[in-house]
């Protein structure tokens, strides 16, 4: 970016847009980089946001005592930390900018939506006007036999919402399906309040624990139906355990999440409306992974591409596209006639919500037009098993509506423009500025949610790419890493793309959270050092360099190369901070070459082992045994390495073993989590982030912020849409908001 001499970015931007810069700039950020981290956040959640005891959130019909309910197994270490609203609107005391909290102004006190666990049914039921013609045209069942006996009754976060109206939102193509399946994401069985900390029923009206915490029964709601109308039951999770988990062409490779020490647990039906989990050893941790993004409780949301996550699936709808059920002629005959090349690819494609608008489904909408072309349109589920306070079947809006932009550039400028209703996705922060410019222009309001995982642009080394012998040897080697790690400079990427608002450091979550190992770990391996980190390189050999000062391979004299695929069009602009990356590797003699691509065909390349090193958020990771793909490789498709997800999730039958030790204990440590009680899994978990910062599998560089998913555009029209909203990946962002509570007040 063009800027006057010896004039910096952040000091450009406060001279063009005056105060608003300034407020910005003072709300997001400490002025002096020296300060602890911890001195720069805002303060932990006031005791009244505390949860309610489980128990009084999840009492099933034939729920055991009280003390045997299911407990948050980590509580208060999910939310992002809370300014306290009194002290956040405090001015500055004079002299000390760095104490500068006026990010009341942007980010604004908690407050959500609540889902009423011990609610009844109301005695009257509302419904949208679309349905009610369908009724009327004896198209649809009445209201009353839509909405399941046992609903699930959430209390909006401001007011009783209006029915109608399409929500407006921009998406960057078929790769950008978290932008829908997010939106879904209340059809898991368990989910969380809106600051992501206590766990609530969804799916499941309730749950209990026995026989020390082997045993985890969920309860269905009486009366719950798919899309379609059909009974949900039992008999779906059994189909989805035995033929689809069970089939080794449609699940080749096990998840760690139905086994505890690596002993394997099984599923039950035990009558229509009610499942059990049973373990061979104690599972204290199972509901914080049935809570997470995670392969056993993602549910339906997160599509069949690769995994066919649980733990559940339409049984009625896709025993006719298996082999089992309806033979193989059949099913080859089926996938022939849609030009797809294997039955499995066939089956992933129908058991996608994404793709097939035939799939039933429990969220609050349903695809009508598909994510492959340019408005990607879902419509709401008549059967939809929530309502609010006052009997109305949820949601509010008909529609949500996603227009294709051709690259982050356009989806910005049409959020600029007010084209979208409500939007958090992809909004870059570095336009933060011109959006608040904007804001009365565009009829929106601008709102920042901070999130708490400690890298929004992390650079991920595959552990277990092998196709260049030469490159797989440094990528293992820790003083290589730790030599790129030092080379890269932190505050230059936080000023040009972060404007200063994030927090310079390793991966390891924010200080508030007891999954911090401790505040000096957020600058392990994560300062800039050009000449260690050269001393390093010439250490383990790599001394010789050619004419430009690139240091030469090993093997054959040739130019070392690194390949760092880049994502366009999500969250931070990645292929830029590629570009600034291998600016500043030059310096040590590394040549990068960062080559922007699709994130479908990256997503591609990860499960076929083939990129040497990522450039994505290690969002999620702040709850590890929610979402701990992005710090560790416990699974397919994971960035660090496919080969040693597999080796992990196979209990060792399948892929390969870590060469280095320390990254063997850390995924043990992480296996035998779950098996702890929550404090000494806290503490564990804190083991385990020191041997990740230390480790440098996964380099941090800028996090702590609102940049992924945490610059929310709303416009002004719009209802329950609350001041702050909860930014992290168990929650889902935006369903922790309950989306199907807001609407359009005009």
């Amino acid at each position: 970016m063009a800027q006057w001499p010896g004039m910096s970015r952040r000091a450009l931007l406060q001279g063009t847009f005056g105060v608003v810069g300034v407020s910005l700039l003072a709300a997001c950020a400490p002025a002096a980089p020296a300060a602890k981290p911890a001195e720069s956040k805002p303060a932990a959640p006031a005791a009244t946001t505390a949860p309610a005891k489980p128990a009084e959130a999840a009492k099933p019909a034939e729920a055991a005592k009280p003390a045997e309910v299911a407990k948050p197994a980590v509580p208060a270490a999910a939310a992002p930390p809370a300014a306290k609203p009194a002290e956040a609107a405090k001015p500055a005391a004079a002299g000390k900018p760095g104490e500068q909290k006026l990010g009341a102004q942007l980010i604004g006190k908690w407050e959500g939506p609540e889902i009423l666990a011990e609610a009844k049914r109301p005695a009257k039921l509302g419904e949208a006007p679309m349905l009610a013609e369908l009724v009327k045209a004896g198209k649809l069942p009445a209201v009353e036999q839509r909405v399941p006996e046992e609903p699930m009754v959430i209390k909006p976060v401001h007011e009783i919402g209006k029915y109608g109206g399409t929500w407006r939102r921009g998406f960057t193509g078929p790769g950008d399906h978290e932008n829908g399946n997010r939106i879904m994401s209340n059809d898991k069985l368990v989910f969380w309040d809106f600051q992501g900390i206590q766990q609530k029923p969804s799916v499941a009206r309730g749950w209990e624990i026995t026989e020390g915490g082997r045993v985890i029964t969920f309860f269905l709601r009486k009366g719950h139906k798919w899309s379609d109308g059909t009974p949900l039951t039992a008999d779906d999770f059994m189909f989805w355990y035995e033929d689809i988990y069970g089939d080794k062409e449609l699940t080749p490779t096990p998840t760690a999440d139905l086994s505890i020490n690596g002993k394997v647990g099984k599923m039950e039906k035990v009558n229509e409306t009610t499942v059990r989990f049973s373990f061979p050893d104690p599972y204290p941790g199972f509901l914080d992974i049935m809570g997470g993004s995670t392969y056993i409780g993602s549910a339906q949301n997160q599509g069949s591409d690769p995994q066919f996550r649980g733990p559940y699936a339409p049984a009625h709808y896709l025993k006719q596209f298996l082999p089992k059920y309806a033979g193989q002629a059949k099913v080859e005959e089926l996938t022939k006639a849609a030009g797809i090349d294997t039955w499995v690819n066939f089956f992933r494609n129908r058991a996608n919500w994404r793709y097939n608008v035939d799939l039933p489904v429990l969220a609050a909408w349903k695809t009508v037009q598909p994510i492959n072309t340019p408005v990607w349109t879902l419509e709401r589920n008549p059967f939809f098993f929530g309502v609010d306070t006052e009997g109305n079947q949820l949601p509010y809006w008909d529609k949500v509506q996603f227009t294709l932009a051709e690259n982050l550039e356009v989806l910005n400028l049409r959020a600029i423009a007010g084209e979208f209703d409500s939007q958090e996705r992809h909004i870059d922060m570095g336009k933060l500025p011109v959006f608040l410019e904007n804001q009365q222009k565009g009829n929106y309001t601008v709102k920042l949610d901070p999130s708490a995982n400690g890298s929004d642009a992390t650079i991920q080394v595959n552990q277990s790419y092998s196709a260049d012998p030469e490159i797989a040897k440094w990528l293992r080697n820790r003083d290589f890493r730790h030599a790129l790690a030092l080379g890269v400079d932190r505050e230059q990427l936080n000023e040009v793309f972060w404007l200063g608002t994030g927090t310079p450091g390793s991966t390891v979550p924010d200080e508030s959270l007891p999954a911090n190992p401790g505040p000096e770990w957020r600058k392990k391996w994560a300062v800039l050092d050009v000449k260690q980190a050269n001393e390093l390189l010439d250490k383990i050999g790599l001394t010789k360099k050619d004419a430009e000062g690139y240091r030469l391979r090993t093997d054959n004299g040739q130019r070392l190369r690194l390949q760092m695929p880049t994502v366009g069009g999500s969250f931070v602009p990645f292929p830029k901070i590629g570009e600034m990356l291998a600016q500043q590797w030059k310096a040590i003699g590394i040549q990068l070459d960062a080559q922007e691509v699709e994130r479908s065909l990256n997503q591609r390349r990860q499960l076929a082992n083939e990129n040497q090193i990522e450039l994505w958020a290690n969002d999620g990771s702040e709850l590890l045994y929610g979402y701990p793909n992005h710090a560790l490789p416990i699974t397919t498709g994971v960035l660090m390495g496919t080969e040693i997800g597999k080796w992990f999730a196979s209990n060792g039958a399948q892929g390969m073993k870590p060469e280095d030790p320390e990254m063997e204990k850390a995924l043990d440590l992480f296996r035998k989590g779950p098996g702890l009680e929550a404090e000494a899994r806290t503490k564990q978990i804190q083991e385990i982030w020191k041997i990740l910062a230390e480790g440098a599998w996964s380099i941090g560089t800028v996090g702590l912020s609102p940049a992924v998913m945490g610059v929310r555009i709303v416009r002004n029209n719009v209802g329950n849409s609350p001041s702050r909203q909860f930014n992290g990946q168990h929650g889902r962002t935006p369903t922790a908001m309950q989306p199907c509570t807001m609407y359009f007040k005009s």
